[in-house]
């Protein structure tokens, strides 16, 4: 604790009547080790005792993103506090960003005379901190996965002795967070591992169909130029349709292997390396809208595109962004109610040399909880029977093109994605090594 900083003088209590709340606040948070299967109830459980051992106004957890460099509000609790759940600040300022690199906790008895509080963050929902602990939520052994702060002492400040009881509440926390990230790794092996079975057999039942469209294909052919009006209407029309609907089983039958094998790698965490060639974003998000049509009319869903016939061509993996704008797509269309729309738009930004795609819908939007699990592997699904790996699955798309994604929502609004897609992707790793120079020649 900074010299500089001198809490308040706190009430006088025995060793013995303060080993004992610690001893009770281990015991309560225990029990509902015993109780909790759902990490979410247990961290939550954990905060209000928190809050109701040492009579502070207001708790919350922030867990680290690696991807983005952010410590995240993944569990707030307090009246004005709730309205942070979701929000993310870098993890080089502030408080918390200090215990989360040190890995020792701090205590803040007067947070007005420490420059590194962020008031930012206070502003943004009208409260004012004036004490606060924050404590590193580490493994025994290794580095802090975020940080949990307490708030507002309702009586006097925040203390030593409160540190110390909090202490053992955070060490209690870290500990189900880390056995509950390990209970989810271990599922989802497993569902990769199912996956990967699934992809073989959804393979094994899909290649006669394949075979039969190839041979059904010539005998319909055959059997159209057989017909005494060839030129008539109704024969190019069954040409046409017979063409259609044979390139769309085809089409069909490699999307949905392509799927299953993007979900199958997501899960594990895998990803093969990206097929870049020439491709025009209307005609992959056309494709898509296509395949989805017939799901959006049954929703009286209308599906529009806007702005994308002036994008230029791309270098991309057509079958990967296919799969991306059809998991938004599909996703919104059950968000959506009748009457509504999902508007695919583009837009051309010549200074950075890439498009932006945007996928807005008219739908329910979604909590900050929602979107502050998008795009990992513990994103949160409200379909029924749906994995939450949709949007994971798009991230993975879009960081493999070298892009960016984000989502603006608004509960009762809809929901807007934005794709950013720089026109030529990273080169990749065979294309680098392609063009490396030889020893002993400078380009």
């Amino acid at each position: 604790m900074p010299a500089r900083i001198r809490p308040q003088a706190e009430p006088r209590r025995s060793r013995p009547a303060q080993l004992a709340k610690e001893l009770e606040a281990a015991r309560r948070i225990s029990q509902a080790l015993s109780r909790q299967t759902d990490v979410d109830s247990l961290i939550s459980h954990a905060l209000r005792t928190a809050l109701e051992v040492v009579g502070a106004d207001a708790a919350s957890v922030l867990l680290a993103d690696p991807a983005s460099k952010q410590l995240v509000f993944r569990h707030v609790i307090g009246q004005k506090a709730k309205r942070l759940r979701g929000t993310a600040i870098p993890w080089d300022q502030g408080i918390a960003s200090v215990v989360f690199k040190s890995g020792k906790p701090h205590l803040s008895a007067d947070v007005s005379k420490d420059r590194r509080h962020l008031t930012r963050v206070d502003a943004s929902i009208g409260y004012q901190t004036k004490d606060m602990i924050t404590l590193p939520l580490k493994p025994w052994e290794g580095k802090p996965i975020g940080v949990l702060q307490v708030l507002n002492k309702r009586r006097g400040r925040l203390g030593r002795k409160d540190l110390s009881i909090l202490t053992i509440i955070s060490a209690l926390m870290s500990a189900a967070i880390m056995q509950a990230r390990l209970y989810e790794e271990v599922k989802f092996a497993e569902v990769g591992r199912l996956l990967g079975d699934i992809g073989h057999d959804v393979g094994n039942l899909l290649t006669p169909v394949l075979c039969s469209v190839d041979l059904l294909g010539p005998q319909l052919e055959k059997f159209l130029d057989g017909l005494k009006d060839q030129e008539s209407a109704e024969t190019m029309q069954m040409r046409r349709l017979s063409r259609e609907v044979l390139g769309l089983l085809k089409t069909s039958a490699r999307r949905i292997q392509d799927q299953v094998k993007q979900m199958a790698d997501c899960v594990k965490g895998l990803s093969t390396e990206p097929q870049f060639l020439p491709c025009r974003i209307e005609s992959v998000v056309e494709q898509a809208q296509h395949t989805l049509s017939l799901l959006a009319n049954e929703h009286h869903i209308e599906l529009r595109r806007e702005q994308l016939a002036g994008l230029p061509p791309i270098l991309a993996d057509e079958r990967r962004l296919y799969l991306a704008f059809y998991n938004l797509i599909n996703n919104a269309i059950s968000e959506v109610p009748p009457g509504g729309s999902i508007t695919v738009r583009g837009a051309w930004e010549p200074k950075g040399r890439r498009v932006m795609v945007s996928v807005i819908d008219t739908g329910r939007g979604m909590s900050p909880d929602v979107q502050a699990s998008l795009f990992s592997s513990r994103a949160i699904s409200r379909k029924a029977g749906g994995t939450g790996l949709g949007t994971k699955i798009v991230k993975d798309v879009v960081v493999a093109h070298g892009g960016q994604i984000n989502v603006e929502s608004q509960e009762g609004v809809g929901t807007a994605f934005h794709l950013w897609l720089p026109v030529q992707p990273p080169a990749s790793s065979s294309e680098r090594k392609r063009s490396k120079p030889a020893a002993g020649v400078r380009g």
